[in-house]
């Protein structure tokens, strides 16, 4: 699949193919940005989003394609033109964060303006302006190996904006801290980004990285874009089954649609689990009559209660009830089929219960198989 590009916007990647051997990592790919946007490349190992990093990067040379940022060039085979890495001004960001242990933090900040030969009281000036707006201005003469991981990510971040790079470029950089400060980072990643406005691509596989930070994201499997779009539409409206099931949790149900109505909504006769029924819901893209499709239900779009709610609910039983504070986790059963479930804990639902499961035609989609 690939996308238009906009010729007006700053990043442009068009017709991107990269070969490893006999299989192409990234197969004719293509998307444009905005200046000062925040993109995420999000998909599971072997998708192609870190082979698409690298090639903007100039770290891998492409088999075909263009890579221009702004008015410059970076990359076309057929025109000949190959920029090296390091003319590119390019900020780069590693899961492994790359902090020097025999420097300073203030050392290791410096050395992109070192290596430019920018005048020193220019360096110390913009030294201390990061170290303040990544939180490091106490740690300055630390030595890099006195610092906590997400402190040294702090610096490695410093050392990549302190030159105000074209670009931003993130390589997983949140993957080897602990769950609770790679929350905090997220948001401090995405608070840092938008004070320095430098344009911006995270490649990830965690979904939660990809909502939380994204301004738009980009979904890839097998060196392809599944679906481009920003957080709300992406979760909300996934194009199919893959991407539906790789963003979030969704109950995900076989069928083919039975009807359509002049609205764009219509009913998915769906046949799970040896049980079957006729479901309002929003049609997605490409879904017309007799289509088949995959009905797609977010947890928190299924209400269970223990009275009958009418309107074709749906009767099961409580498997499983796991109590994580502000919700319930539930299993029901229905058939052969699991439905998962978020329940308030006020229901007080319970392993064994019987219950209906309502559905609503406005969050329940049918998507492409």
């Amino acid at each position: 699949m690939t996308n238009e590009i906009n010729p007006d916007q700053y990043l442009k990647v068009t017709n991107l193919v990269k070969w490893f051997g006999d299989d192409p990592a990234v197969d004719n790919i293509s998307f444009s940005i905005p200046e000062g946007s925040f993109l995420t490349l999000l998909g599971p190992s072997g998708c192609g989003k870190t082979t698409t990093l690298m090639s903007i990067a100039g770290l891998h040379a492409i088999d075909s394609g263009h890579i221009q940022v702004g008015d410059m060039v970076y990359t076309s085979p057929k025109d000949n033109i190959f920029l090296p890495p390091e003319q590119r001004d390019i900020g780069m960001v590693f899961q492994s964060y790359a902090i020097w242990p025999h420097m300073t933090v203030t050392q290791n900040i410096a050395y992109p303006l070192d290596i430019r030969k920018v005048p020193q009281d220019e360096i110390d000036s913009r030294v201390a302006d990061v170290l303040e707006l990544v939180g490091l201005t106490d740690m300055a003469e630390k030595m890099a190996t006195q610092l906590s991981g997400g402190q040294q990510q702090r610096a490695a971040l410093a050392r990549a904006i302190v030159s105000k790079p074209r670009l931003l470029l993130f390589d997983e950089p949140l993957s080897n801290l602990d769950l609770k400060l790679r929350e905090q980072m997220r948001v401090e990643l995405k608070r840092i980004q938008n004070e320095v406005g430098i344009t911006s691509i995270f490649v990830t596989h965690d979904q939660a990285e990809a909502l939380v930070m994204s301004d738009e994201i980009i979904v890839m499997s097998k060196g392809r874009i599944e679906q481009r779009g920003g957080p709300l539409n992406i979760y909300s409206q996934p194009k199919n089954r893959y991407v539906s099931n790789f963003i979030g949790v969704a109950n995900l149900l076989k069928g083919r649609v039975a009807r359509v109505t002049e609205s764009g909504q219509g009913e998915v006769e769906i046949d799970e689990g040896g049980m079957k029924m006729q479901v309002p819901c929003l049609l997605g893209e490409g879904m017309s009559d007799g289509s088949d499709a995959v009905l797609s239900v977010r947890p928190e779009n299924v209400h269970a209660t223990r009275e009958d709610p009418g309107n074709g609910s749906l009767q099961g039983e409580v498997i499983q009830a796991i109590f994580l504070g502000n919700y319930v986790d539930c299993r029901i059963g229905w058939g052969d089929f699991e439905w998962k479930v978020l329940a308030h804990p006020r229901d007080k639902l319970k392993e064994g219960d019987k219950v209906y499961l309502r559905l609503d035609p406005e969050h329940t989609l049918a998507v492409q198989p």
